[in-house]
């Protein structure tokens, strides 16, 4: 290790308490566990895109803290549907 972060050592006193993950059942277990990484998917993915607004309302949004472009959505659906 570096002169900074000194070895953590072993905690196990005998090889034998350390599981062989290399034995067949293991690989067969790692081997049936599906791969995921990342967020799931959504099922309506949303659309990137470049909008204009003016200033006042970007900052009355953000005032209220994180999540403030989920409520600028909310607040053009909601005037979708009037």
């Amino acid at each position: 290790m570096t002169a900074n972060k000194p070895s953590m050592g072993s905690d196990w006193t005998d090889e034998d308490d350390a599981p062989d993950l290399s034995a067949p059942d293991y690989r067969a277990k790692f081997a049936a566990v599906p791969v995921r990484r990342g967020r799931p998917r959504a099922a309506t993915p949303k659309i990137s895109t470049t909008l204009r607004l003016d200033a006042d309302i970007v900052e009355h949004f953000r005032a209220g803290g994180p999540g403030w472009q989920s409520r600028i959505n909310a607040a053009l659906r909601a005037a979708m549907k009037r």
